[in-house]
């Protein structure tokens, strides 16, 4: 494929606080949270002008997707974007509570574990041809997803250890406070599946395009970390993008199917050297490090004979490197602006040396908590950006435009529907590919190539809802949704 379209989905962890009262549960809080979007949107599962769904999850998680992106810049702004409409939302909410007397702190964490030990994703949707032999892509993906984490990782305090990561199951004797590179990495336990929740696989195979099925295909990748680093998600998106187009252009990889990926999963995610050897299907062992090497390696060499398919190619092989070679030599310094678990590591080997701490401490629990705290006043991560200590992949204006406004993907199309339904007071049913109004004629339009930022028979039927709408084409902007 010569073009791609990316998407990330986050679940936002939601919590309520309030010292000497009774807190919100999850549900009421997820219900406050959602008040102004079900005013909006008439639901609590809407597309929003910007081209993005947001919505309640099982366990009363919101949920923000992306809209479709073709640019690393692009998937990053929307990312970022999300992050800024859910903390709008939880700010309106706080006020809304003040209001009615309610006492307490609302909280927004974008991570993937609570301190119950449940544990909410984020997930990477991928383009990729109907022709692509499915069952192979996922078999050489599975090794790079496995060791994937050593770049784009969030990293996690493990006060009293890490689980029994050996027998894939909680051990029952708690070893010494640790940290790893993967949040996610403890929660997944198969290769792949077509189960998201019942048995989290590294890969979802279900068979769901969101486009012309005939000639599109969508992996759905649900083992990542949710990141809050631009950068971290920039190279999370980038990396894996280059081996899809390496395994659909036919390059052929050593095998390097593991014997157990999920135990090699949880063993990468706690040997922050790298160095541990994994056992792999034929009976040899190779390391993270080696594995991750000769995936850059093989990348470099195709990138080479093709050409890059982006400007963004040689930041991300040069980040990549950057990355190996800090996990190699043990000096995170040449990362610790960019990459997440760096980041955070830094941040919390910092307060233990001031306070003297250690892992096990409560208050080193509580930092790696707050470092993805949504809040800018409070979150970490945001303290660190705006001291410059995290760097950032695209400018702070281009995420607040990516809030109101889509990509130039069949996002945009979607947008100016949903900008002119809602002003002209119809009924109306959107989802990836259908736009519907619910009126007499009961008008739909597919919406099936989701490269097209213009579409005809959509344009047209916005036009006709802007212009009947109060106030004619001025009635319907970007910006109108109470969400943003």
């Amino acid at each position: 494929m010569d073009r791609r379209i990316y998407g990330v989905e986050t679940e936002f962890g939601i919590t309520h606080s309030a010292p000497g009262a009774r807190p919100l549960s999850p549900e009421e809080a997820a219900r406050t949270l959602f008040r102004p979007v079900v005013a909006w949107g008439r639901s609590s599962n809407v597309f929003l002008p910007n081209g993005g769904r947001l919505y309640l999850d099982v366990g009363s998680h919101p949920e923000y997707a992306t809209a479709e992106c073709a640019s690393l810049e692009d998937l990053v702004a929307q990312d970022k974007a999300g992050e800024l409409l859910v903390d709008d939302l939880r700010r309106q909410a706080q006020d809304a509570l003040a209001a009615e007397g309610v006492p307490g702190q609302l909280y927004l964490f974008k991570n993937n574990v609570d301190s119950r030990g449940n544990s909410f994703g984020s997930h990477e949707n991928y383009l990729i041809a109907r022709r692509t032999e499915f069952a192979r892509l996922v078999q050489i993906l599975i090794p790079f997803l496995v060791t994937r984490q050593l770049l784009v990782g969030a990293g996690k305090v493990h006060p009293t250890g890490p689980e029994d990561f050996g027998a894939v199951r909680v051990g029952d004797e708690p070893g010494a406070p640790s940290y790893s590179f993967s949040q996610r990495a403890d929660h997944i336990w198969e290769g792949s599946s077509s189960a998201t929740t019942r048995s989290r696989p590294l890969i979802n195979t279900r068979d769901e395009p969101h486009a012309d099925a005939e000639h599109y295909r969508r992996l759905h990748v649900i083992v990542g970390d949710s990141t809050m680093s631009q950068t971290t998600t920039a190279l999370r998106v980038g990396t894996t993008d280059l081996i899809l187009r390496m395994i659909e252009a036919g390059r052929i990889l050593p095998d390097r199917t593991m014997a157990d990926p999920v135990r090699s999963l949880r063993e990468v995610s706690h040997d922050l050297t790298g160095t541990q050897p994994v056992l792999l299907a034929d009976g040899t062992r190779r390391s993270a490090l080696d594995l991750q090497r000769e995936h850059l390696e093989a990348v470099h060499a195709f990138v080479d004979r093709g050409g890059a398919h982006h400007d963004r190619v040689p930041w991300v092989l040069e980040l990549w490197e950057r990355t190996l070679d800090a996990v190699a030599t043990q000096d995170t310094s040449a990362i610790d602006t960019e990459i997440d678990w760096a980041i955070k590591k830094k941040l919390l080997d910092g307060y233990a040396a001031r306070d003297g701490l250690d892992l096990s401490s409560p208050r080193m629990a509580q930092l790696d908590l707050a470092y993805h705290d949504t809040a800018p006043e409070r979150g970490l991560f945001n303290l660190l950006q705006r001291r410059g200590r995290a760097a950032t992949f695209v400018p702070d204006a281009r995420v607040e435009e990516a809030a109101r406004t889509p990509p130039a993907t069949r996002a945009a199309v979607r947008g100016r529907f949903i900008d002119a339904v809602v002003a002209s007071g119809h009924q109306y049913t959107v989802d990836w590919v259908h736009l519907k109004v619910n009126d007499g004629t009961q008008r739909t339009v597919l919406c099936k190539d989701p490269f097209a930022d213009r579409h005809p028979e959509a344009d047209a039927l916005a036009a006709g809802l802007r212009a009947a709408a109060p106030g004619g084409a001025a009635g319907a902007a970007h910006g109108d949704a109470p969400v943003i």
